[in-house]
């Protein structure tokens, strides 16, 4: 009995441990086929992937950073070109204790307070794989003493970069721009144009004038190396190389020899000129004062240098030519004139007799002339010629408001000129429908009376009043001005020339534009108000002047420029083109707080104008200044 019940519990036992048994090399069976399973997915289904994978792993793609395209004037002369220099970096994530590499590092390499706080700038807006430079331009000393002592600093390497470099320094610095570091803004732009593979490597891009409107030409394109590294990333060989290409030649419109003559004109003074071209809307100079060093903005600027800039009360990063804003003054005559004439109203034989001042209609109020007793009997030309205000007020009165403002809006005034340079401001021009938007107040008689002669809201840039002039120089004929004159691909070889593009053609009747400009030509004639600039021409100037109030006057107050704080002195304005009978050259500059357009802003123009016509090229520095505050006629 006892036999059986043993022989029945091995038998039970037998049967469990073959269920096991079973039950395990199912298991297993299925493990192993779950491993074989993924196995032939990872070979065959993901094989691309984990190749990729695994290449990437011992293949670096080092981006060759292109040279940045050549700036040049018209005439060839190098106004922006690159350079290689040495610089120290460092690469944040293979230093174990950076404090103390740098500690380590100074007496080898002087480091001065400004680079170490450059290099702290710069670390806390970069990755920590990023290589920094924490010192430019280094020596051949210099360069020798790290090399000799490369083996104790790990992540601590000389590398060659190339250089943005502006030979001429301030000279011509607000049109030519400059490049920076690449800031967060940038790189959001950067992505958002869809140029993150082209600009791998690069640590600068345009941030002024043409370097900034120009960027996509400048910049070029970045060639790769693929390198094969082992372990410990040094690299064994080069795999692959595609060669960067160099960024386009710019050739400018202007003239630098032109540009350098108006520069050394403005002395002392703050203010702007732009000189075009009328027949073909070319930039023959872009002034504005003061200036900058653009070569201060590569490699990143020091914190200083930037607050002495940007706190300096001379605003000399402000680009005057396209920002400034300024109250026109008397040179917004002519306009208001052929404005009178294309709408009827006060042409010859009509004239006045002019007290040295103008009643408002149906009111007591009363508004002088520059001139005291007034000018005598005067027509529309006279009027422009010695800048009668008398004249205008009531012109201003007869033509209304929002006639003027349509006919100047016609020659570009309160809107951008689209010159090709970013950030430029379209002025103001009132209308009664702006200043009810703008300060909730109907227009008033007396805002019409001064709004003829220049004064008021009115506010416009030197572009918009070179433009203007070349416009009225040209007929009629609008152009829109830029700065460049062609460029070169450097990958095809390839030159583009701009041609002149023409914004509108306003159909002046010829009758009338003859009166205005007979005005404007009898302006640099004795009895004019810039007779002096016109003295000796062996050519006609077509101009007007224009003085423009920074600060009120007090009643029966005499304007007297000696006793005034010279930020408080009148703006010097003036307009002109030449030769007057087939004009090649338009002008329009201010001279800040420069006194009369005839003595200050008038000497400038003639420079330039003798130069480009004559190529007569001031002596010497002093004879190439402006003039004295006051001296003949006024306006």
């Amino acid at each position: 009995m006892s036999y059986i019940k043993n022989s029945q519990g091995i038998y039970k036992s037998r049967y469990f441990f073959k269920r096991r048994l079973a039950l395990l090399s199912v298991m297993i069976l299925i493990a192993f086929s779950a491993i074989i399973g993924r196995f032939f997915y990872l070979q065959i289904f993901k094989y691309d992937f984990y190749k990729d994978l695994s290449e990437n792993n011992r293949i670096a793609l080092i981006p060759n950073v292109p040279n940045r395209g050549l700036i040049l004037d018209r005439n060839g002369i190098i106004m922006a070109d690159n350079y290689f220099d040495y610089t120290l970096e460092i690469t944040p994530s293979k230093v174990a204790n950076l404090n103390k590499t740098i500690e380590d590092l100074k007496p080898i390499i002087e480091l001065s307070a400004g680079d170490l706080k450059q290099f702290r700038k710069i670390l806390k807006e970069s990755s920590s794989l990023d290589s920094i430079s924490i010192k430019t331009h280094l020596s051949e000393t210099e360069t020798a003493r790290f090399a000799a002592n490369k083996l104790r600093f790990e992540g601590v390497e000389i590398k060659s970069r190339l250089f943005r470099r502006y030979p001429k320094g301030a000279f011509a610095s607000h049109l030519i721009g400059h490049i920076n570091r690449i800031n967060e803004e940038d790189k959001v732009a950067i992505q958002k144009l869809g140029w993150q593979q082209n600009y791998k490597g690069t640590d600068s891009i345009g941030k002024l004038g043409i370097e900034k409107y120009y960027e996509a030409n400048l910049h070029g394109k970045t060639g790769f190396q693929q390198v094969e590294i082992d372990a410990n990333g040094n690299s064994v060989r080069i795999l692959d190389s595609t060669p960067s290409i160099e960024g386009d030649a710019i050739t400018l419109s202007i003239d630098s020899n032109l540009q350098e003559i108006a520069e050394n004109a403005f002395n002392k003074y703050r203010g702007a000129l732009v000189a075009l071209n009328p027949k073909n809307g070319e930039v023959l100079a872009f002034v504005s004062r003061p200036n900058f060093d653009p070569n201060q903005f590569v490699g990143g600027i020091d914190v200083n240098e930037w607050k002495l800039l940007n706190e300096s009360l001379d605003k000399p990063m402000l680009n005057r030519a396209i920002n400034g804003l300024y109250p026109p003054g008397s040179t917004i005559k002519p306009f208001v004139a052929l404005a009178a004439l294309e709408n009827d109203i006060r042409k010859p034989p009509f004239n006045i007799k002019d007290p040295g001042f103008f009643t408002l209609p149906n009111s007591g109020h009363t508004y002088k002339d520059w001139k005291p007793f007034g000018h005598g009997v005067v027509d529309i030309v006279m009027a422009i010629t010695i800048s009668c205000d008398t004249f205008f007020y009531g012109l201003g009165i007869e033509l209304g408001i929002n006639k003027l403002s349509e006919f100047l809006s016609r020659f570009g005034f309160g809107q951008t000129t689209h010159i090709d340079m970013f950030g430029e401001n379209p002025g103001l021009l009132p209308s009664p429908e702006w200043k009810q938007k703008r300060f909730k107040q109907p227009w008033y008689l007396g805002e019409t009376v001064i709004t003829s002669i220049g004064q008021g809201y009115t506010l416009v840039t030197p572009i918009q009043l070179a433009q203007a002039v070349a416009t009225l120089a040209s007929g009629g004929v609008a152009i829109q001005p830029r700065l460049v004159q062609s460029i070169k691909n450097n990958q095809t070889g390839k030159i583009e020339i701009f041609k002149n593009k023409t914004v509108k053609e306003l159909h002046l009747k010829p009758e009338h534009l003859a009166l205005v400009k007979e005005g404007m030509m009898n302006v640099t004639q004795p009895g004019g108000t810039a007779a002096s600039v016109g003295a000796g021409a062996p050519y006609k100037i077509a101009a007007k002047t224009g003085t423009a109030q920074v600060v009120q006057m007090k009643t029966n107050e005499k304007y007297n420029p000696n006793r005034m704080n010279e930020r408080h002195r009148d703006h010097a304005l003036f307009i002109a083109y030449a030769p007057a009978e087939d004009p090649t050259i338009a002008i329009a500059l201010i001279v800040e707080n420069g006194g009369h357009g005839g003595s200050t802003a008038g000497p400038i123009a003639r420079k330039l104008m003798d130069y480009y016509l004559l190529k007569k090229v001031p002596l010497n520095k002093e004879d190439n200044k402006v003039g004295s505050l006051e001296s003949e006629s006024h306006d």
